[in-house]
């Protein structure tokens, strides 16, 4: 993964003008999605996502952390439209898509696409390549087959694949090549959002970054949105624009890469950073001062009361453990904004420089 961190390609895909000037393309407001678990005689409620709102902008890589069991992929789910939202509002460039008309979803099933985390689950193995890439346009767009096939070539030298492979099945292909295939397949209404679920994950190391830098290569060419999912901050960090840090189902920081890895606001960030190897020495004096996060998660079945991470937290006090911390805004080093939830945000802030 160094290979990564130090190519210049991922550093010029970077958001180069202010997030203002761009267009939200995709909105969510309060966003809130619960499942049933348990048995008959015993069930109980999971709050997977509770009340998430964020925007993503034209062009802009918006990733998203967190420990595992956070939300992370049943927002993504929801942000495509494969989970409806308890409760909340998502809206794909300005129309309410949350539970509108069947025309309002086709318009959000086209213009957002998933890359989901196995790439041998996500591809039919009963399905040719140029099958598996052509099924979405055959199902929107009246194309003749040939026409198709042209389209399918045409996906795949953007992937780096030669136009050979359409006609062999997804048993033939390596990890990599079978994520770079669901890549094609995910580019081919030609959207403008790519909501991308830990797309590294199930990958060996030595193809990570390729597949990274191919997504950081298409987002530069197309001009696309991506929301990133994943659990290495290194990577996140040099392919995104702003990052939202989640913790059991509720946002705890979102801003600007820079500002938010620089100078954490919240004890949550500041810990998952203390846990991430770091290059410089001067990124290890910064780390020096800051927790190192201990323990499990507490169980989404029986959440604590106020701020949820008020259990693990070395600066949780009586108001923490009673009052939900609102996602404020919050004035940072060189005028940068960002958003935290967490009553002490300021003094964690202080401590953590």
């Amino acid at each position: 993964m160094q290979s990564l961190l130090s190519d210049p390609s991922v550093e010029n895909a970077r958001w180069e003008s202010g997030q203002s000037a761009r267009a939200v393309v995709l909105e969510a407001s309060g966003l809130t999605r619960t499942f049933a678990t348990g048995s008959r005689l015993k069930s109980a409620t999971v709050s997977a996502v509770d009340g998430v709102s964020l925007q993503l902008h034209a062009g802009e890589v918006l990733g998203i952390v967190g420990e595992s069991g956070c939300g992370k992929s049943t927002l993504a789910r929801m942000l495509v439209g494969l989970e409806r939202p308890d409760a909340g509002a998502l809206s794909y460039r300005g129309q309410d898509v949350t539970r509108g008309r069947l025309r309002d979803r086709k318009h959000l099933r086209e213009g957002v696409q998933m890359i989901f985390q196995d790439p041998y689950a996500s591809l039919d193995p009963r399905m040719t390549v140029q099958d598996i890439i052509t099924e979405p346009i055959a199902a929107a767009h009246r194309m003749g087959r040939a026409a198709r096939r042209d389209r399918a070539a045409e996906l795949l030298d953007l992937v780096g694949l030669n136009a050979d492979m359409l006609s062999r099945f997804p048993h033939q292909f390596s990890g990599g090549q079978r994520q770079r295939i669901g890549i094609a397949r995910s580019l081919a209404l030609d959207p403008d959002v790519l909501v991308c679920d830990e797309p590294v994950s199930a990958l060996d190391v030595s193809v990570q970054a390729q597949v990274i830098n191919l997504l950081a290569d298409i987002q530069r060419r197309l001009g696309v949105a991506i929301v990133f999912i994943a659990h290495d901050l290194s990577v996140v960090r040099h392919i995104a624009d702003r990052v939202a840090v989640m913790y059991l189902g509720r946002l705890a920081e979102l801003g600007d890469t820079d500002t938010l890895y620089d100078d954490p606001s919240h004890p949550y960030t500041q810990a998952l950073l203390s846990a991430t190897p770091t290059a410089t020495r001067a990124d290890r004096g910064r780390l020096a001062q800051r927790r190192v996060l201990g323990g499990e998660p507490p169980s989404p079945v029986d959440p604590p009361s106020g701020c949820r991470f008020n259990p693990r937290c070395w600066m949780a006090t009586d108001e923490c453990r009673t009052v939900i911390p609102a996602l404020r805004l919050l004035e940072g080093p060189g005028a940068d904004v960002r958003e935290v939830a967490c009553h002490h945000a300021e003094e964690a802030v202080t401590v953590a420089g």
